[in-house]
């Protein structure tokens, strides 16, 4: 498993110098666009379990959760246009565009609001981003891949929420990672919105066309589905990769049991949420030397280390960490050059 931060030390040798200013009458807004699958569950939670307590602490006044009904980049930048008018200080996002939202976020940033986003995050300059290197998760999917079928074949990929920025990177890994390994074709590819339920559908629609598959490359939430859709249609079990959600892993462990089945699982943890808000904090309390790009780890396992987490995720959530405002600091400093 990779650590998301090695704090200890460091934590403690930052928190003598937290704050500058007073953020306890400060109002920080969450606009999320999608809550239709675990993970957005899981990050919804972890946001609502660190702000209520920050709330509670006075470290802000309020940090209320504003989710959009749909997917689609109107109605999220209206609900930013909103949050404008109500007067927040700062507004974290996890975007459905990368792009298509910068004149919102340029109006929030023109008005004096800080914006953080992360996952979906944004390109407007003015905003902060929270990233993960999604591109080399979806690389690192194909180089774990060729070590369970190091004959290559035929791969399926199962792709994320159209338009976002997650959904994007992930693709470019994995098609730079077919690159480095010319064994493999993806001889199909479907949209499940990294969740089990649609992916599991999208893979069973697609399965009569599709030749033998080896293998499933995806991007989290899908693989349970996949596997699902596999045993009812009658296919091999093909290797699939994972994304760190409860019915994946406990899959796994299954398949483990029976056959010493192997696979890799990987996921940006859901409490990144609760990541973005200390940032946003932190900007309001007046730190003037945070990047307005933040690089933290994605969270993965392996063969040797998935079983030891599966008792801790609740049935049916995600593999996750809720964030502490030193995390917060201890990233930030990880990303000062």
């Amino acid at each position: 498993m990779k650590k998301l931060f090695v704090l200890g030390a460091l934590a403690a040798m930052l928190a003598s110098g937290t704050a500058s200013a007073d953020t306890s009458g400060k109002k920080i807004a969450f606009s999320n666009n999608y809550a239709g699958n675990s993970w957005r569950q899981a990050m919804l939670d972890s946001y609502a379990i660190v702000t209520k307590k920050a709330v509670a602490d006075k470290i802000v006044a309020a940090a209320d959760i504003f989710t959009t009904a749909d997917k689609e980049v109107p109605t999220q930048a209206a609900q930013v246009q909103n949050l404008i008018l109500q007067g927040y200080d700062a507004i974290v996002i996890n975007a459905a565009s990368p792009d298509a939202l910068n004149g919102a976020i340029k109006q929030a940033c023109a008005a004096g609001i800080v914006v953080v986003s992360f996952d979906g995050t944004v390109t407007e300059p003015c905003a902060y981003r929270v990233v993960v290197d999604f591109k080399d998760m979806g690389k690192q999917e194909v180089e774990q891949m060729a070590k369970f079928q190091p004959k290559g074949g035929n791969l399926l990929e199962i792709r994320g929420l159209a338009g976002t920025s997650i959904d994007d990177a992930i693709h470019a890994g994995i098609l730079e990672g077919i690159a480095a390994h010319p064994e493999f074709k993806i001889v199909g590819s479907v949209t499940g919105d990294w969740d089990q339920t649609t992916a599991q559908k999208a893979v069973a629609t697609i399965l009569p066309s599709l030749p033998d598959v080896v293998g499933i490359v995806d991007q989290g939430g899908d693989g349970y589905g996949a596997a699902q859709a596999f045993a009812a249609a009658g296919k091999p079990r093909p290797t699939i990769i994972m994304g760190n959600r409860q019915d994946e892993l406990q899959w796994w462990k299954e398949q483990k049991d029976k056959d010493g089945y192997k696979t890799w699982s990987a996921s940006i943890a859901p409490g990144v949420s609760s990541l973005a808000f200390w940032v946003a904090q932190q900007v309001l309390d007046g730190r003037t030397d945070i990047p307005h790009d933040l690089l933290v780890p994605y969270l993965a396992f392996t063969q040797d280390d998935f079983e030891a987490e599966l008792p801790k995720i609740v049935k049916g959530g995600v593999a996750s960490h809720e964030y502490t405002q030193a995390d917060a600091m201890a990233a930030i400093k990880a990303n000062i050059k």
